[in-house]
């Protein structure tokens, strides 16, 4: 199977939805020639045109309520929020509108966009341009929200939003990018709500979103050195959650470590959490569920202290730890 990078797969997924759906475009600000802040639409407005690759002015609120109304007309828009910081700028488009018209015009109403938002930090983009808001988005009812960790996924997550009929918030780690996976060239759909065991184990479950996922894989490596073996999970979309998936998984390793990316305290983390003390699989725990995310701070510019706001595989690893001997 051949290899490309995150963006590329997240590219060829819209392009193909793209040539096989007139109703299908994308918009926001500048990804037209310049392909976009990280590349990811790049020779997309040479195939398309400029009707469908709609660079827009710079006005989130702008570009978000024309995707709305898009969407509630028949066409099914793609929305690049540059950052995905800047999405609250158009929160009462996103969470007031798109996420309740289907429900308050009794089903007879649809908003099928794709809101791309290049998340997380580790770029040098410092606290404006980096942080990871996706539990906020999960908070709301009506809106799906989608993690990718790795190029395969991602498009296959990206055409599966698209075909969705409801608003989709599809979180895409900078760091990413330019990470490369085995992806086919044909179309094909990875469901909602269905995660994967990135990696077996038996001593402790570790579930892990976004980037976190490959630090933690890198993490269950150095510690299978040492005789514990960590199991990892990636739920791969938040909302819905795959819940099944990660109880099944504790009942059998009988530890369970949450690792993300956004401030630990109200993370989403927490409520992966709260779902494992709550379920059947709490008489299986050995130990009490642990979480680990980010320090309660503004990203730092500062590239060591950018590094120390966030989990490292250093952190992971002496976490699991910590677990192991409660």
């Amino acid at each position: 199977m051949r290899e490309i990078t995150y963006a590329d797969a997240i590219r060829e997924a819209m392009s193909q939805r793209m040539r096989a759906d007139d109703d299908v475009f994308i918009l926001g600000e500048d990804i037209g020639i310049y392909g976009g802040a990280f590349g990811v639409t790049n020779g997309m407005i040479e195939e398309f045109g400029p009707e469908r690759v709609r660079i827009t002015p710079i006005s989130e609120a702008a570009i978000s309520g024309c995707a709305v109304g898009a969407a509630m007309m028949g066409m099914r828009p793609i929305l690049e929020i540059q950052f995905s910081d800047f999405v609250m700028i158009a929160m009462d488009n996103i969470v007031n509108q798109a996420a309740k018209m289907r429900y308050m015009f009794g089903g007879k109403a649809q908003v099928p966009t794709v809101i791309r938002l290049p998340g997380g930090s580790g770029a040098g983009f410092a606290a404006q341009h980096s942080q990871s808001l996706e539990a906020w988005m999960a908070h709301v009812p009506g809106l799906i929200v989608v993690q990718p960790s790795n190029a395969y996924d991602a498009k296959g997550l990206m055409k599966t939003a698209i075909n969705n009929n409801n608003p989709v918030l599809f979180y895409e780690h900078k760091l990413l990018y330019n990470s490369k996976g085995d992806v086919p060239e044909e179309e094909y759909e990875i469901p909602l709500g269905v995660a994967e065991v990135k990696r077996e184990g038996t001593d402790l479950t570790v579930v892990a979103t976004g980037v976190m996922v490959h630090r933690t894989l890198e993490a269950a490596k150095e510690l299978e050195k040492e005789g514990i073996s960590i199991e990892v999970i990636d739920p791969r979309t938040l909302v819905p959650l795959d819940t099944e998936t990660i109880i099944e998984s504790i009942k059998k390793t009988n530890r369970a470590l949450v690792v993300y990316e956004a401030v630990e305290r109200g993370g989403y983390g927490a409520e992966i959490a709260s779902m494992i003390g709550e379920s059947d699989a709490f008489d299986f725990l050995d130990a009490p569920v642990s979480r680990l995310g980010g320090v309660a701070t503004p990203i730092p510019y500062n590239p060591k202290l950018e590094k120390a706001a966030v989990p490292q595989v250093e952190n992971i690893i002496a976490k699991v730890k910590s677990v192991m001997n409660k």
